[in-house]
């Protein structure tokens, strides 16, 4: 942040003008969480200032600048927890303040208006009614260390769409904390992908470490595993610049193109690319492929990917999930309730728009929120799917949808305190000796990072 100031400003006003405004922007970011209905009350006050600085100096690239001799001081800036369509994105080239450091009264008005803020919010009052979230950021950042070296290790075992789901996670970890080893995981993994993905048949397939393999033309390939190995790439591609995040966008774009030409049908449910067991519309790649579709159109703005995604979402709202079909939720469980929810947790700030779609969306949404809700309410011992093994592992990362439509319903707390009591449930298994890497751990790092960073999950800046 020094660095980004004229030497030419006076040591003492380049203090107190960094103090204040960086106050400030703790202020404002609070005050705009508090907007979209997330737990800041459940937030380290702490932490968001450290957390503010450490993103100022890392990438939001300051730019004050004495212009000429009294003349305003301009601090250019880019937020990265502005609201936008619900999300919680950055705002690019946001002019958030200007200041005329001739003045010391001004100086001192910003100042006292922070410090009046800092008394008049009941900080220890919503912080008395959240989770303990030093607890769980603690627990999320071991699940993380874990992860880091399940994703760098390119020998390791377990199919790709498990570790996607860790690495959009560590992304989260990342933004968090600014350590750098929770982003390189991530661009080393996806870089992996994508160097599978040149050698893999068909052209724009990702390789899902079973199956088909790079350069056979037999064996199955799925469309859902892919779409999760997808959205994973793409939310890497958010935290890299140049080339590399350009290659890493345009991996994503050949992928998407191989799904539209071939696996989306008129009825706009999606197949799930070459599958030996059936050629039919799938809810699961449907809400796998849905869901990766909205994440890139949030990234590239190409409105080619939003109008099937929003097909799919008509597809999804039509589909019986209780019937009989390959996988029915019987046996799938929590699992087809998570990739469903997917396509509605990551459209909604497009679904919400569309009238002709929405009513039903909300109806599905709800139907599987309740799903959850009675299926937490029920000890692990008596739920129908284990939650250490099989599809019951996918029970770690429901919390995530919860968390996500605590920000768009309005029984906002709800949904918070119930997937808080699901995370501790969870968690106490988890923890019961040394974690390891697993796919409960994997989808349980998803519902952390929402919880921790509201909508980052979802950024697409």
């Amino acid at each position: 942040m020094q660095h980004a100031l004229k030497k030419n400003v006076a040591n003492k006003s380049l203090v107190l003008f960094r103090t204040v405004l960086d106050a400030i922007l703790v202020f404002f970011k609070i005050e705009a969480s508090i907007d979209v209905r997330t737990s800041v009350a459940m937030v380290n006050f702490r932490d968001i200032c450290k957390k503010q600085f450490e993103l100022a100096s890392r990438e939001l690239n300051l730019t004050a600048r004495r212009q000429k001799p009294n003349t305003l001081i301009r601090g250019y800036f880019e937020i990265a927890y502005c609201r936008d369509n619900g999300m919680i994105q950055k705002a690019r080239s946001l002019e958030l303040i200007q200041l005329d450091m001739r003045f010391p009264a001004l100086r001192l008005l910003v100042a006292k208006f922070f410090l009046a803020s800092l008394v008049l919010f009941p900080w220890q009052r919503l912080r008395a009614e959240g989770t303990n979230t030093a607890e769980l950021r603690s627990q999320f950042l071991k699940l993380c260390d874990v992860a880091v070296a399940k994703v760098t290790n390119a020998q390791s075992k377990g199919p790709f769409f498990a570790d996607s789901y860790a690495v959009r996670a560590l992304c989260v970890a990342y933004d968090i904390t600014g350590d750098q080893k929770y982003l390189n995981a991530c661009r080393a993994w996806s870089e992996r992908m994508v160097g599978y993905q040149d050698y893999m048949t068909p052209p724009g397939a990702y390789y899902m470490h079973y199956n088909r393999k790079p350069g056979e033309t037999t064996n199955d390939w799925y469309a859902a595993d892919s779409s999760s190995i997808g959205m994973a790439i793409l939310a890497t591609s958010v935290r890299c610049q140049g080339a590399e995040q350009k290659r890493f966008v345009d991996s994503a774009k050949r992928f998407a193109a191989l799904v539209l030409k071939n696996y989306v049908k008129p009825s706009g449910g999606v197949t799930d690319g070459i599958w030996s067991q059936s050629s039919d519309v799938w809810w699961c790649s449907s809400g796998l492929f849905g869901s990766f579709l909205f994440n890139l159109y949030a990234v590239t703005g190409d409105k080619q990917y939003l109008q099937p995604a929003l097909n799919i979402t008509d597809w999804l709202n039509k589909w019986d999930l209780t019937k009989e079909q390959p996988f029915p939720l019987k046996e799938q469980g929590p699992a087809m309730i998570f990739y469903v929810m997917e396509n509605y947790s990551a459209g909604w700030p497009y679904i919400e728009k569309d009238n002709a779609i929405k009513p039903a969306a909300l109806a599905k949404a709800n139907w599987c929120l309740d799903w959850i809700a009675t299926q937490q309410g029920k000890s692990p011992a008596n739920r129908p799917w284990p939650t250490t093994k099989g599809w019951g592992m996918k029970f770690g990362g429901l919390p995530f949808h919860q968390y996500v439509f605590a920000r768009y319903l309005p029984a906002n707390k709800k949904f918070t305190d119930a997937g808080d009591a699901e995370l501790r449930l969870l968690a106490s298994s988890v923890f019961a000796a040394k974690p390891e890497f697993t796919q409960l751990s994997a989808f349980l790092m998803m519902s952390y990072a929402e919880r921790l960073d509201p909508g980052a999950t979802y950024r697409s800046r």
